[in-house]
C-alpha cells in the first residue's frame, strides 16, 4: 500500500489552515515547501548518481 499523497489530497487538507493562517505562519510554510523541493531534487540527483555508479561498476567488472 502506498502512502503517497496526491497534490489534490494535500491541497484539500491544508486549504482551511492556509486560509486562516497568519503571514508569519505562511512564511514558515513557504520555507518548509522550498526545503522540501530541495530535498526532492537532491533525492533525484542521488538516485541518478547511484544508477550511474552502478552502471559504471558493472561495465568495469
Amino acid at each position: 500500500m502506498s502512502s503517497d499523497l496526491s497534490l489534490q489530497q494535500i491541497a484539500e487538507s491544508v486549504t482551511k489552515s492556509v486560509l486562516n493562517a497568519s503571514d508569519k505562519d505562511l512564511e514558515g510554510f513557504q520555507k518548509i515547501m522550498e526545503e522540501t523541493v530541495k530535498v526532492r531534487e537532491g533525492h533525484r540527483n542521488l538516485q541518478r548518481l547511484i544508477k550511474s555508479f552502478s552502471t559504471s561498476t558493472i561495465q568495469r567488472s
